[in-house]
């Protein structure tokens, strides 16, 4: 029963989101009854995408194959209380300079704070990144801001996964032999974790994995018809948890994100939180903001709230432009900018339209002018949903715009607690509630003092705790036990 109102209440928010949907909803959600089970069983009704087939084919295969046995050796560059130097080599999926993404943002600052720890990081990214790009992308390394990208680049397509996963090792070993890392530390998904854990098994090392994410909740917050019962939704939980437990450390972002990866039955011990953090320069006073107002078609004396953010419908953004719409109806308007692009930007276009909301939409901005839109802003907004994944995962982006002393509004969802402080470092409302937020906004876009106070406290946090500095010394305390503990 309770699963059968949440797809109905995530239905609704979709159908709200954009009425162009309703014929493909409603013979899909009709598919989830018990009455439609033979009608979901026909391809010719309720088709499967293709890749979501072959990824449960994959995955299927990836489980076939049992842990391997792990065996070490002395590790190199460290000592006998077991802390770690030298190289340490990270496996991901994508990279800068050609992907720019919070993904490969983040994997770039540690991996620069890192190198004032004294280690020394290569990143690897994943078999065949990036020869999607052009013929001027398949260079076997690329250095950034000093830090090396090996690429592994093979010219035949692998036949399956567990194909993928041994040439990936096979390619990867001459970076191990060559580079004598002391330990191999893979990022979300569990392909990179795959690969990671071949390469321990094969040369003795220990395996660190940083699960910076959930994919399986997060496919499962983009379609009303998905659902926990789904074969592929079971098999990457699966299959993540398997790679956690494999692993001789793990990595996450925050406290529920840990709380998450405990319930599945891995040690508590053994699982490290290192936040998000930010860039020093983001602590600077931030630019003028008069001529981008002025470009933007924004009123000098406007009251402006905003977020930088992917147009995903997990995120809220929808519940931001209705309590615009309340505030505008009383007497106390403000103008929305909404910095970033996804699949719902044309249905919230068309809902600001439609209330009669004054929102400015950007589409993506580089990331070096993402302050620039920041200096804009009296209030910064994180509109979450109380999906699941939003109440486990902590986003990047406020964190950013607390650091420039920004006021930020988020969804009372467990993961933004843990970066917001009510009344200190910004404020918390219910979540998919358009009053609540519009009474939280009125109370804090009007009040300068208050919102002055608050951001100000709101930076203060961020230089003492969410630099990346001051959170990549985390990284230390896994790869030690890593080290101590592993097999």
């Amino acid at each position: 029963m309770k699963k059968t109102v949440y797809l109905a209440g995530l239905a609704w928010r979709q159908l709200r989101d954009d009425p162009g949907r309703a014929s493909r909803l409603a013979v899909r959600l009709a598919a989830r009854t018990p009455l439609g089970a033979r009608l979901r069983r026909s391809r010719l009704v309720v088709p499967k995408p293709r890749d979501v087939r072959r990824e449960i084919r994959d995955l299927r295969l990836l489980l076939s194959r049992p842990s391997p046995p792990a065996t070490r050796r002395a590790v190199q560059g460290g000592d006998a209380a077991g802390e770690v130097g030298g190289v340490v080599l990270q496996f991901v999926t994508n990279a800068l300079p050609l992907t720019n993404a919070g993904y490969t943002v983040r994997t770039h600052r540690i991996a620069l704070a890192q190198r004032e720890m004294g280690l020394d990081p290569h990143i690897v990214t994943r078999l065949g990144y990036p020869l999607s790009q052009g013929a001027g992308a398949a260079r076997a390394r690329v250095d950034v801001d000093g830090v090396a990208y090996h690429r592994l680049l093979s010219w035949l397509p692998q036949a399956d996964p567990l194909d993928a996963v041994a040439k990936s090792a096979d390619l990867a070993g001459r970076l191990v032999r060559e580079l004598r890392p002391s330990v191999l530390h893979a990022v979300s998904n569990h392909l990179n974790a795959a690969v990671a854990l071949e390469l321990g098994r094969r040369h003795g090392l220990p395996v660190v994995y940083e699960v910076r994410g959930f994919l399986e909740d997060s496919w499962l917050s983009r379609d009303p018809a998905h659902s926990e019962d789904d074969e592929f939704y079971r098999l990457t939980r699966e299959l993540e948890t398997r790679r956690m437990a494999e692993a001789d450390a793990v990595v996450t972002l925050g406290e529920a994100m840990r709380a998450e990866i405990a319930s599945r039955g891995v040690p508590e011990e053994k699982i490290f939180t290192v936040p998000n953090g930010v860039d020093e320069a983001f602590l600077e006073p931030l630019p003028d903001a008069s001529g981008l107002r002025e470009e933007l078609g924004i009123d000098r004396g406007a009251t402006v709230v905003g977020l930088t953010s992917s147009f995903y419908g997990y995120e809220g953004i929808d519940t931001l432009i209705d309590a615009a719409a309340l505030l505008r109806d009383r007497g106390s308007p403000v103008t929305l900018l909404l910095v970033g692009d996804g699949p719902e930007r044309g249905a919230l276009e068309r809902r600001a339209a439609g209330h009669g909301v004054h929102a400015v939409f950007t589409g993506r901005v580089p990331m070096e002018s993402v302050r620039r839109y920041h200096a804009v802003l009296d209030v910064f907004a994180v509109p979450r949903r109380a999906d699941r994944v939003c109440q486990l995962v902590t986003p990047l982006k406020p964190i950013e715009a607390m650091a420039g002393g920004i006021p930020v509004i988020a969804s009372d969802v467990k993961a933004l607690r843990e970066i917001v402080e009510p009344g200190v470092t910004g404020a918390l409302t219910v979540p998919e509630n358009p009053e609540s937020w519009a009474n939280c906004l009125e109370e804090l876009a009007y009040s300068h003092e208050r919102r002055q106070k608050i951001g100000r406290s709101a930076r203060e946090w961020v230089a003492a705790e969410r630099t990346w500095r001051a959170v990549t010394a985390g990284y230390r305390a896994a790869y030690r036990f890593a080290v101590s503990h592993g097999a």
